[in-house]
Parts: C-alpha cells; sequence; structure tokens
C-alpha cells in the first residue's frame, strides 16, 4: 500500500501550463520508440528559444532566481564556466594509459570532486546532430550534502543542486587545464546545459553505478546523491569498466521513490526508450512539479541508498545474496 504524500494532490500553477508546448516531452524523449535513435535536447538548453519547453526552462529560472541566493550562485557558475582555459602546451606529454587513468585520484583526493571514470566515447551519447571528435570521456561526480538535499522539495534543496553543479563544473575545468597544460587537447562539459552529450549513459559505461527507478545513477558509497560533469578528450586514458551491484533488481522491488513522488511520475516497471528498454522518468508528469519547486529532489532524497552509511552496506548484502543465489 502506497504510504500517504503530503505533497498529493498537486496542481500546476496555470501561468505555467500556459507556456507548456504542444508536443509531449515523452515524444521528444522517445517513450514507446522501438527503434534506436540519437537523442534530441528536451530541456535545459542553452538557448530556450530552440526548444519546444523553453518557455518553461525560463519560467523554471524566473521562478528560482527569486529564491534566496539562487541568483547569486548562477552568477558564480557562469563565471567559472566563462572562464578562459590556459593555452594548450606544444608537445604532448606521453604516459602509459593506466597512469593517465591513475592520476585522475589527484583531483579526488584535492576534494575538487568524489568519483571519477573513464569511458571511450561512444557518438551514440552525443545529441542528434552533435560530432564528438574526441575518443575518451572523463566522467566527473560530486556529492550532495545530505542534510541540505534532504529538505527537497523547499527551496535549499534546490540551491544545493546548483551549488554542486557549480563545484561538478570546476571539476571538469581544472581537469581540462590541466590536460591543455600537458599538451592534450581537452574540453569541459557540464550539467544540467550540456548541449553536447547525455551524462548518464558514460558514467554508467565507466563504472559509476546503475539507473535507478528514478532516473538517476545509484552508486553505492553515494547513492543518488550526486551531480555529473565530465570533460572530452584525445589523451589516452584507460577506460574503467562498468559495474553491476544489483542495485536494478532491488529498484524492481522498491516502491520508495515511486510513492513520495508528488506528481506520480515514476513507472514501477521500465519501459522502451527509443529502442532500449530502462527506467525512465514521466516528463510530462515531473516538470511541472519540478519546476515550481527549484528542481524538488524529493526522489534523490528518499532513495534509501542515498542516506549515510547505508549504501554500502545495501551492496554488500546483494552481494553476499548473490553469492548465495548464483544470480
Amino acid at each position: 500500500m502506497a504510504r500517504p504524500n503530503p505533497h498529493r494532490p498537486f496542481t500546476p500553477d496555470p501561468d505555467q501550463m500556459a507556456r507548456a508546448p504542444d508536443v509531449s516531452g515523452n515524444a521528444i524523449n522517445g517513450l514507446g520508440e522501438a527503434e534506436f535513435r540519437r537523442p534530441d535536447v528536451v530541456y535545459w538548453s542553452t538557448d530556450t528559444t530552440k526548444i519546444p519547453h523553453g518557455k518553461m526552462q525560463d519560467y523554471f529560472y524566473m521562478r528560482s532566481n527569486a529564491a534566496e541566493g539562487f541568483g547569486e550562485a548562477r552568477e558564480r557558475r557562469r563565471l567559472i564556466n566563462e572562464a578562459p582555459l590556459p593555452p594548450l602546451a606544444p608537445a604532448p606529454a606521453q604516459h602509459a594509459p593506466e597512469d593517465w587513468t591513475a592520476m585522475l585520484a589527484r583531483f579526488v583526493e584535492a576534494g575538487d570532486c568524489e568519483m571519477t571514470g573513464v569511458a571511450e566515447m561512444n557518438p551514440d551519447w552525443a545529441y542528434a546532430g552533435v560530432t564528438v571528435p574526441q575518443s575518451r570521456i572523463i566522467v566527473l561526480g560530486v556529492q550532495h550534502d545530505y542534510d541540505r538535499i534532504a529538505t527537497a522539495p523547499d527551496w535549499p534543496a534546490g540551491r544545493e543542486v546548483l551549488e554542486q553543479y557549480t563545484r561538478a563544473g570546476a571539476a571538469a575545468k581544472k581537469i581540462a587545464g590541466w590536460l591543455r597544460e600537458q599538451g592534450w587537447e581537452a574540453e569541459p562539459v557540464t550539467g544540467p546545459l550540456t548541449g553536447t552529450i547525455t551524462l548518464i549513459p558514460p558514467a554508467l559505461a565507466c563504472g559509476f553505478g546503475e539507473l535507478g527507478k528514478h532516473g538517476s545513477i545509484i552508486n553505492p558509497e553515494f547513492g543518488a546523491s550526486f551531480r555529473l560533469s565530465a570533460v572530452l578528450t584525445d589523451a589516452p586514458f584507460a577506460p574503467t569498466p562498468p559495474r553491476d551491484f544489483g542495485i536494478d533488481g532491488f529498484c524492481r522491488n522498491c516502491r520508495v521513490c515511486e510513492d513520495a513522488c508528488p506528481p506520480q511520475a515514476l513507472f514501477p516497471d521500465k519501459k522502451t526508450v527509443r529502442g532500449v528498454t530502462k527506467w525512465y522518468v514521466d516528463f510530462d508528469k515531473c516538470l511541472p512539479f519540478f519546476n515550481e519547486t527549484h528542481g524538488c529532489g524529493i526522489c534523490i532524497a528518499v532513495c534509501p541508498w542515498s542516506r549515510p552509511g547505508v549504501g554500502l552496506n545495501l551492496a554488500a548484502k546483494l552481494a553476499r545474496r548473490a553469492e548465495r543465489t548464483g544470480d
């Protein structure tokens, strides 16, 4: 039986819904499509005039900028993202691929980010019409402060998301700058306004975790409570492999985020999206509540894996179960 939800029923602001386009965001995302195609930008466009949901994205900015500190935080992020990168050194440094990847640990040790991984660039991860010439993608993860994200859907949770995206962007700029000083071209990519590639598929490919029912990656150590950025480069990093922690099976039997979602945007089962069967969030149901609550974040906050000290124990328990059953 579903738990009582204090945020239901939810009635969207008529001013917001007057900005909604005629086309469904689920259709843009490819919900129900049996054939593969590359993704289109459905939200978080760098130019809101170029996407059908651009006016709703403008509404999100208008509403959140009225909350405490959001405008200043966005300005800090803008300055970081627009800061120039150092000049490219004339001769590329040479290291073994494994050594290149090992050197990323210094950025975790320095506190720039909490996770790093590397994947060979797959053109299927780029948005439709975008060509990514680089052969490698370095993915970075930055962890949320749990006490702040746990305030979702109140504004401090939205501020925390914005602050961590800012931090993720700074880490990507720092690593890109380091690579350029090593003589390798590098392009930082910062969520959520990437404009080039989707970040979740390469994060899954490089071992960050598994996709959860709430549409976010779940990692045993950090749960779903982290944000992503990336660096595109041709430096010959050794890829880090994907990892299976048994999280997918856990999500099949868990309804915590599903019950907690105010607009009931989470499905109990996986859906086919552009030829791939996976967990999917109903974009058209999620977006209005998301926009009116500075980015919501309830599903991330209530996820059992996100609670401090819980995820690693859950992963160990699932590993022992898999060992017993042979799954």
